[in-house]
């Protein structure tokens, strides 16, 4: 289950339409996500049960989804997605078929940001492994010493790295929706306990491997979101979704990693860090919509995700 890579000498293209799913020629658009869009064939595919796969422009921060995309977002999550599939490949199974264009691959218009994978039946688990102290994480021990029922030692602080990675899954919620953090004895409770501790075994791999990876590349992999399923009819758990990106991962550059502050990243802390400034003027506590994103701040988050690709894949994006 490897995946096709893209005609590298072929640019991809822009997002056609990115506040509104593009309708493509032999799919139907059957789900639109924060940030992806999920289409059926028309016809019976090749490959079976399929579903294609697009990464849009979207950008979502504090549970909205914000009315300016981010050019070329879409394109380095779907390929460094398929980069990270790559080497994971001996670990666990992926989802993805194909991510080359043709009359049974994808669609030209969506060329380079978009996967025909194969449908799961999805495990209903977000299963997180963080190796570093922040975010969720970091206010859930201050209030109670433990995250997700794994208790920390005293005196950490934002950014500390942990004495060994932990599993804390979270429920996945609906778009505008919070994901709450939860024990593994409630993932067991949904799923069963040995699908439970096969999620875990599997996430903190994972984890172990693209932390390896990252750090190779001088990039901390600080915690990372990933998703599970299963075929019809199979037992064996299948990694889908996105994976290790900057929107499912904290990625840090390792020379600016000091514990006790927030630590500079590979995503979209521009977008975070304008919205909640006051010249945003938007309170996020109200019922109001976020503003439009100024041109530097969408133009500096690009930026940072094609930074974050090219260090740790080591390439150019195409």
């Amino acid at each position: 289950m490897t995946p096709t890579q893209p005609d590298p000498q072929s640019s991809p293209r822009p997002d056609p339409r990115p506040g509104d799913p593009p309708v493509l020629a032999g799919w139907r658009h059957h789900y639109a996500g924060k940030v992806r869009d999920l289409y059926l064939p028309e016809r019976p595919h090749p490959d079976g049960d399929v579903v294609l796969v697009v990464a849009s422009d979207r950008v979502s921060a504090y549970d909205h989804v914000l009315p300016t995309p981010v050019p070329g977002k879409g394109v380095v999550l779907t390929q460094l997605s398929l980069w990270w599939f790559e080497q994971l490949a001996d670990l666990v199974p992926h989802h993805v078929v194909t991510a080359s264009a043709g009359p049974h691959g994808v669609p030209d218009e969506v060329a380079g940001r978009a996967m025909v994978c194969r449908r799961l039946d999805m495990v209903p688990v977000e299963c997180v492994a963080r190796g570093y102290l922040t975010g969720s994480g970091l206010a859930e021990y201050q209030a109670s010493g433990q995250v997700c029922g794994v208790r920390l030692g005293p005196g950490l602080v934002d950014g500390s790295r942990l004495p060994t990675p932990i599993f804390t899954p979270a429920t996945k919620a609906d778009v505008g929706e919070h994901d709450e953090n939860v024990s593994l004895d409630v993932v067991a409770a949904q799923v069963g306990g040995p699908t439970a501790h096969r999620l875990r075994d599997l996430t903190l791999a994972i984890y172990a491997r693209a932390e390896a990876i990252a750090g190779e590349r001088g990039v901390v992999l600080a915690d990372t979101k990933l998703e599970f399923g299963r075929l019809p009819g199979s037992d064996a758990l299948v990694l889908g979704d996105e994976v290790l990106t900057p929107d499912s991962s904290r990625f840090w550059p390792a020379d600016g990693w000091q514990p006790g502050r927030a630590q500079p990243s590979f995503d979209k802390q521009y977008v975070r860090d304008w919205l909640t400034s006051a010249e945003s003027g938007w309170d996020r506590t109200s019922d109001t919509p976020p503003p439009p994103l100024p041109d530097d701040v969408v133009r500096r988050t690009t930026d940072r995700y094609l930074e974050a690709y090219e260090r740790l894949t080591g390439r150019p994006l195409a």
